[in-house]
């Protein structure tokens, strides 16, 4: 099959799989679009909001929707590294130790309230997130390929959680907020909760090694130097406004450059627009900043930073 041919091809099924998550995740078409951007973007997913709003739902209709493996771990402050990286157990018919695989040997895995847990065992999610691969007693094992994590977590509730710290958050490619659906849709959401719509009963439309084909040619898809220029003037922007004390580093920079890249992908383009970064900015950007005590809203924390990049984004001319 012609390169192009392939591509187009492979654009296709990310067509079906975001249509397939949109079966069950009503009248949130930006928000699955993002995941799947994220998804063959190589990055990890970290989803805010209150409880209800369909966090989880989100992670299992990406998962169902994509032959693969999928785990779901739910964190809770007695949880260890080794309930989610395995452990070696002693095999008393061979007398020796055999290590067993943690949930987070999977293509997926959905790190269910990720702030419940103690920073001990958040941390433990770091070289899988950063590296692909996991090491346990000097022995590194490789992790399952493609491989993703989806986080959670309720910025309402502070009692007993764990903040995520900042070197933790760069690792999420995106934050994402699910919000509350309008009336038309929730009543769709009811309709189909009855008639039993639910992610359990999604198929796969896309294959796991479909979705490392389309990692590949991402890579491919064309950056102007004027939309590289656009980018780092955003980057820059970061660094210098008085409303932020910490910047985006040039691993948010690689972070947006490479989800501007799935973005184009996905829209079946083999290069890429002012728009592909302009609005992937916030959810790349907005968790990697911090925010000065010069800033003064009755806007949430996290919405607070969301604000400033909007703002910063206005600001800085776009390429013609």
């Amino acid at each position: 099959m012609a390169p192009q041919e392939l591509a187009s091809k492979i654009a296709s099924k990310i067509s079906a799989l975001q249509a397939s998550i949109e079966r069950v995740i009503k009248g949130k078409s930006e928000v699955v679009e993002r995941a799947t951007v994220a998804l063959l973007a190589q990055g990890h997913l970290l989803i805010e909001d209150v409880p209800g709003v369909g966090k989880t739902t989100l992670a299992h209709a990406l998962a169902r929707s994509f032959d693969c493996t999928f785990h779901r771990i739910q964190f809770t402050s007695d949880l260890l590294p080794s309930d989610l990286l395995g452990a070696s157990i002693f095999n008393q018919v061979e007398h020796h130790f055999e290590f067993r695989k943690g949930p987070l040997f999977a293509n997926v895995v959905l790190a269910d309230e990720i702030n419940r847990t103690t920073p001990k065992t958040q941390s433990a999610l770091l070289e899988a997130m950063s590296e692909g691969k996991v090491t346990i007693e000097d022995q590194t094992y490789d992790l399952p390929q493609p491989f993703m994590v989806i986080a959670t977590q309720n910025p309402v509730e502070h009692h007993g959680t764990y903040p995520l710290p900042e070197s933790q958050l760069d690792r999420f490619l995106m934050r994402l907020q699910m919000g509350y659906p309008n009336q038309a849709d929730e009543k769709q959401i009811l309709r189909s909760h009855i008639s039993y719509d639910t992610a359990d009963h999604l198929t796969p439309v896309i294959t796991a090694e479909e979705v490392q084909e389309a990692q590949k040619m991402i890579e491919k898809v064309e950056v102007e130097d004027s939309l590289l220029d656009y980018l780092m003037e955003l980057v820059q922007a970061t660094r210098q406004s008085e409303f932020l004390t910490l910047g985006v580093s040039p691993r948010g920079a690689m972070a947006l450059y490479g989800a501007a890249q799935a973005r184009a992908f996905s829209k079946g383009r083999n290069y890429c627009t002012p728009d592909d970064v302009k609005l992937l900015a916030v959810p790349v950007f907005a968790h990697r900043v911090i925010v000065s005590t010069k800033y003064s809203s009755p806007l949430h924390k996290s919405e607070e930073s969301e604000a400033i990049i909007q703002g910063l984004i206005e600001e800085v001319e776009i390429p013609l």
